[in-house]
Order: C-alpha cells, then structure tokens, then sequence
C-alpha cells in the first residue's frame, strides 16, 4: 500500500510538472540589450516565462543567458537572422505565445533634408523589422489558433513634431499595420497590443541627437533646429526611465483581456487629450510656443 501511495505521489508530482512546463508562456522579444526591451525581458524571466531575447548588440545581451533567459543574435533587417533566431525557439519550445516588437531607434532630422539612405535604414529597424517578426512567427500562431503581438510604438504615432517628423512616420506607419493586423488575425484569437510611450530616458535620445548633429541643417532652419534640441535635451534629463512602460508591457502580456493601446507616461496621456481638444494648427502653435518658451528657461538657468 505504502508503495502505491508513494507511485501515485511520484505520478502526479511528474503531471503537475508538465501541467506546469506547459503554463508557462513562450516569449520572444527583439531589441533587449537596453531600455524598454531589457526591462521588459527582466521581469517576464522574474516571473517564469520562458523568454528569448534578440539583439544586435550580441556581447551586451549575453546577460539574459546569466539569468535564465535565452539570448538570440538578431539584427532585424536581416531576413536570415529573423528566421533562424525564430526557428531556435520553435525548435527549442514547439510554440511562440507573444512577441514584443520593440527594437528600434530614433534618428532626428528635417524632413527635407534628412539622408535619404539613412531615412530608409530607419524605416527598415522600426518598421520592416517589425513586419519580419511578424511574417515569421504568425504561421505558428495561427496554427496554435492563439498569440499576442505587441507592437512598441510611440505617442508621436499619433503626434509629430518638428526634427523628429521621420522618426515619428515610422511609428504612424506601425500604429496603421497593427491597426490592420488587429482585425485580420482576431478570427485566430491572437491579440495586436500598440504600446505608446512618451519621452523616457533609455537613451534614445543619445543617438537620436547624435545623426542631428552629424545631419545637414541648412541655416535657415538652425533656429528652429536648436531650440528642439535645447528643450528637448533639456526634457530627457527629467523624464523617467524605462521601469513604468516596461510594467505596461508585462500588463499588456498578462492580462486576458488586453488594451488595443497602452499610453504608459503622463505626458503621452496628456499630449494626446490636448491635441484632441485643439484644432491642428492651433496644436502646432502650441508646441512652438512650449519649444521656444523652454529653451528660453534652460538657457537663462544656464546664465545663472
């Protein structure tokens, strides 16, 4: 009898075992060396998932490997490393749950002069590369009949202003795919979450004011030039850091029912009720004033 008692226990220990391995949500996210996508992939590992995380900056990722995740080579505008990185999970777990779409990068420049080669590189990070995730792993899914996008957009999907008038075409161009996505593969119960932030500091801003300045600027739009980057720089050294969006994040993983849209930092929530109350030209207006004004005060504080 003791022997039965103890061949059951065994049974259906092993059983809760598999129940358990099975529970546990496959997870890929791209861009997790730094910012929003390493913040994201620490809590989801913190919690139990099984996460893969890419990147191109290979060394630097390698920490994920340290703390019981999966660290992937992935440059996203490489078709073959998209493919292989997502066939190694498929190989290693037999399902993708979620993806995070969240490697990117920002590259600020007027519209009329930006470099053309550089405008389409931009392009292929933040809007290509997430289009190739998708095409890859959205086979899977639909054959699981379940999954989850999430999409890293962006409050200027919604709103633009001037010097970063590119940047934020390519995040309207994502806010319009995972629109579109959302209601195309809902007959599949998979789940297309948008993900808008504001201004945080991950350090985005570093390289994004860096192609500014190494970037053509004719004279007649230098004032302009140097007031955006007066208060915006300005802006990035009070803003938050990634912690609160990447919550957000794990939320919009987690919840049953998901949001179509998480705008996860007040000024996000803001800007985007005051655009909504203003016609667009008085909107532009307003922004103008709010650049010229703050750059006025960070200049004077500087004298101080």
């Amino acid at each position: 009898m003791k022997r039965l008692t103890l061949a059951l226990v065994a049974i259906f220990t092993m059983a809760s075992v598999i129940v358990n391995a099975q529970d546990k949500q496959v997870i890929l996210i791209t861009g997790t060396a730094s910012g929003f996508g390493k913040a994201t992939a620490e809590k989801l590992v913190e919690k139990g998932y099984i996460v893969y995380g890419g990147d191109i900056q290979v060394e630097v990722n390698k920490y994920l490997d340290k703390i019981g995740g999966h660290a992937l080579v992935m440059d996203v505008t490489k078709d073959d490393q998209v493919k292989a990185g997502v066939q190694k999970v498929i190989n290693e777990q037999g399902r993708i749950d979620v993806l995070i779409n969240n490697a990117g990068y920002g590259s600020y420049a007027t519209i009329e002069n930006i470099d053309l080669n550089e405008l389409k590189y931009q392009f292929d990070v933040n809007v290509f590369g997430y289009a190739r995730l998708q095409q890859a792993i959205l086979p899977y899914m639909r054959e699981q009949k379940s999954g989850r996008i999430v999409n890293v957009s962006s409050v200027v999907g919604e709103v633009s202003t001037p010097m970063l008038g590119w940047y934020a075409a390519t995040k309207h161009a994502v806010e319009a795919m995972s629109d579109a996505l959302r209601q195309e593969v809902a007959p599949f119960n998979i789940d297309v979450v948008k993900i808008q932030p504001g201004a945080v500091n991950t350090g985005f801003d570093e390289v994004a004011f860096a192609k500014m300045d190494a970037s053509y600027i004719p004279d007649d739009y230098k004032p302009m030039a140097d007031e955006f980057e007066v208060f915006s720089k300005d802006m990035y050294t009070k803003v938050e850091g990634p912690e609160g969006t990447a919550d957000c994040m794990v939320k919009a993983v987690e919840a049953k029912k998901p949001k179509t849209e998480y705008r996860t930092t007040s000024d996000a929530r803001l800007l985007m009720k005051i655009k909504d109350w203003r016609s667009e030209k008085a909107f532009d207006k307003m922004l103008g004033k709010q650049m010229v004004k703050g750059a006025e005060k960070v200049r004077k504080n500087a004298q101080k």
